[in-house]
């Protein structure tokens, strides 16, 4: 088994999830539609193109300063 970090975002109606490692996108109603969608996704890219190395993201937060409109 190996672990790999989804991203997720709201969008509208739906949330999209996306592997930070591989770039494989899905989406689902709920999170979790959209995590199993994003790991059916990814499992069907790495049976194509299987990963010769893992690495893991480095995951931080920065500031812009807010444009006042």
């Amino acid at each position: 088994m190996k672990i790999f970090t989804a991203i997720i975002q709201k969008e509208e109606d739906m949330y999209v999830a996306k592997c930070a490692e591989i770039g494989t996108v899905s989406q689902g109603a709920t999170i979790d539609e959209a995590i199993e969608n994003l790991k059916e996704a990814t499992e069907l890219y790495l049976e194509e193109f299987p990963l010769k190395e893992a690495s893991h993201p480095i995951l931080t937060t920065f500031e812009v300063p807010e444009i006042a409109a």
